[in-house]
């Protein structure tokens, strides 16, 4: 089986793992109620708070800005205010409950739709429970309100992403060629991190 957190690693190259914190994982896991993904939170204490790419944004528990908890609380607050109830004149893609096979529409839980991650084109990624709850899946949904599903792990997720392969929906791929950019996002007002690249990739 492909080791797709090794192939994210070998993409982005060596983290800093500034923030690195169990202790603040495991409070977070405590509120929600789930254990988060191993790989995600490899990835997430590797190299938040990062955008990468351009696009994608990473957040991190342990940190005051682009603190990880907040925006999961804020985020699933804005969501859990929307009309769930209106599905007869949606689209197919456009009804959380079909295109996801969801009995109750809720975020923020530990039987809902966790946001992780998001881009700066409208897109958010979210952990759901499967149907028959014995695990968890990644899906996303577009800026359009579309929801696709992807059963794969986070990290899987992100290298199909950043190799340019439609990830948040058809005709998504938001791929770049050459070493992938990340940029430390700021802790503070005057901070402006030097942008940084990850290896050389033959593509």
């Amino acid at each position: 089986m492909r080791d797709h957190l090794a192939d994210v690693f070998a993409m982005l190259g060596p983290g800093e793992r500034r923030f690195a914190s169990p202790e603040a994982w495991a409070e977070l896991e405590a509120e929600i109620g789930i254990d988060f993904p191993e790989d995600y939170k490899a990835i997430v204490d590797a190299y938040a708070p990062m955008q990468i790419n351009g696009h994608l944004y990473l957040s991190h528990p342990a940190t005051e800005c682009w603190n990880l908890g907040k925006e999961i609380r804020e985020t699933s607050q804005a969501w859990a205010r929307l009309d769930w109830d209106r599905e007869h004149w949606l689209e197919p893609e456009e009804n959380i409950r079909a295109a996801l096979g969801l009995q109750e529409v809720r975020f923020g839980t530990r039987d809902g739709l966790i946001p992780i991650t998001n881009t700066d084109r409208g897109e958010y990624v979210f952990l759901a429970p499967l149907p028959d709850r014995t695990g968890q899946r990644i899906c996303a949904v577009e800026h359009d309100g579309s929801w696709y599903e992807y059963r794969m792990s986070f990290s899987e997720w992100l290298y199909r992403y950043l190799v340019g392969e439609d990830m948040v929906g058809p005709n998504s791929s938001a791929f770049y060629p050459g070493p992938v950019l990340l940029e430390p996002l700021p802790m503070l007002p005057t901070e402006r991190p030097t942008p940084i690249y990850g290896p050389e990739r033959g593509m």
